[in-house]
């Protein structure tokens, strides 16, 4: 009995995703449960399980394609037992796999003449052209454009190849694309060397909320600067013992989200959304810390959601952190857990930032910067006139100011600057 692998639903608002990557081939058998497929979304990546055991005889979509929920993704033939072959297995063109020239395979195809005919091959015209000119057969190509598409530059990297000679485009002829005449500050966009691909739905969700907050949000960034002398020396003193007692090690991290909890408890205002109540603006006020840590990763960053912050110890955090950057990185975030912070903290000190202005996340109210630690001049102590180098780090926080006002603002910064140049004061909650 045929049984069709189908697109799950992924949560309210996701009505599609891109095929990832097939993680079964066809004729491999599947168990129930197991994934086949990795479908990336514009909120989370899913893995795809078989809704049966048997033998997978057919892929409908190939890598790069967009399908949409409930979209049949393959087939499994249920009568089918471990080890046994699907004769009429077939799959769709496997995904394109950059490189700077064809497979061997290619090379062969080309001199024989063998391959579908160049209208049946999904190549951009000027890729034809190219072709036509060098007398190769397109149809043995692998693709590097979007969805396996052959570019002009793929067929000039296998003319290239097949020479044994460093790639070079070959001389355009008259009427041709490259022999066009350059026009003063145009950006040419048939060149061999640039390349373009889709925005993949969790970079185009990035790009949409980030607009979405710059329009919607009243963001205003107050800056402030933290001594961090005590914090390195207390992390230095117990890193080890932290380390052997809770198996995971003790960063900055949890310091910050400390400081912020305890500043957010003060001040509530900053824990506030701004929502919608029957068409009308209302103040949403929260009695947890949700504190979402911003996570960059190879497809972009992510903000996953540390629940109930302010009831978790130093070791919670750390190991609440390390677990959902191990997940983002990995692409096994859940939905749940990518949603409902009531503020942020980024740390572009990590990448060498020195100050930057973070962008709100909505429909939090407020985020928080951290930077990179330098060891700066500054009067030391305050009031004394003496100047001493200490390790400074600049703190940023962005806030709308719908909703928070410059004092509540600049006094919620300067409370967390306090905690961290004076960490006791987190240990002993006073």
């Amino acid at each position: 009995m045929a049984v069709e692998i189908v697109m799950p639903q992924a949560g309210e608002s996701v009505t599609s995703g891109v095929i990832a990557q097939w993680l079964k081939k066809p004729g491999d058998y599947v168990k129930r449960d197991e994934e086949v497929v990795s479908v990336e979304t514009d909120k989370v990546n899913l893995g795809v399980p078989a809704p049966a055991a048997g033998v997978l005889t057919e892929l409908r979509v190939k890598v790069g394609d967009t399908v949409a929920i409930g979209q049949v993704l393959a087939v499994i033939d249920e009568k089918a037992t471990a080890g046994a072959a699907a004769p009429a297995a077939k799959a769709p063109a496997p995904a394109a796999t950059p490189s700077v020239a064809p497979v061997a395979a290619a090379a062969a195809a080309s001199s024989n003449g063998s391959g579908a005919s160049h209208d049946d091959v999904r190549a951009t015209p000027l890729a034809k052209k190219v072709a036509a000119e060098h007398g190769v057969d397109i149809a043995a190509l692998q693709g590097t454009g979007a969805g396996g598409r052959i570019r002009e530059q793929d067929v000039i990297g296998f003319v290239e190849s097949r020479k044994g000679s460093p790639a070079a485009a070959p001389a355009p002829s008259a009427g041709s694309v490259a022999a066009a005449p350059a026009i003063a500050g145009a950006t040419p966009t048939n060149r061999a060397g640039a390349t373009r691909e889709r925005m993949t739905p969790l970079r185009q969700r990035i790009a949409q909320r980030l607009v979405y907050s710059k329009q919607v949000t009243a963001m205003l960034t107050t800056f402030n600067e933290a001594d961090m002398t005590s914090v390195m020396e207390l992390r230095k003193s117990y890193k080890d013992d932290f380390e052997k007692k809770h198996g995971i090690g003790l960063g900055f991290m949890s310091f910050f989200v400390k400081a912020v909890v305890r500043a957010l408890q003060e001040m509530p205002m900053v824990n506030a959304s701004i929502v919608e109540d029957n068409g009308q603006m209302a103040i949403e006020k929260h009695n947890y810390c949700d504190v979402a840590i911003a996570v960059s990763t190879p497809k972009g960053l992510v903000v996953p959601v540390l629940r109930n912050a302010d009831t978790m110890s130093f070791a919670q955090i750390e190991q609440g952190i390390k677990d959902l950057a191990t997940k983002a990185r990995d692409g096994k975030l859940t939905l749940e857990e990518m949603t409902g912070g009531t503020f942020t903290i980024t740390n572009g000190g990590v990448f060498g930032s020195l100050m930057a202005t973070p962008i709100i996340n909505p429909p939090q109210s407020g985020i928080l910067g951290m930077h990179a630690i330098k060891n700066r001049p500054i009067e030391y102590p305050t009031g004394s006139g003496q100047v001493a180098v200490r390790p400074m780090m600049y703190l940023a926080l962005s806030y709308d100011h719908r909703i928070i006002d410059g004092a509540e603002s600049v006094g919620f910064l300067v409370k967390v600057k306090n905690y961290i140049e004076d960490p006791r004061r987190l240990l002993l909650e006073v």
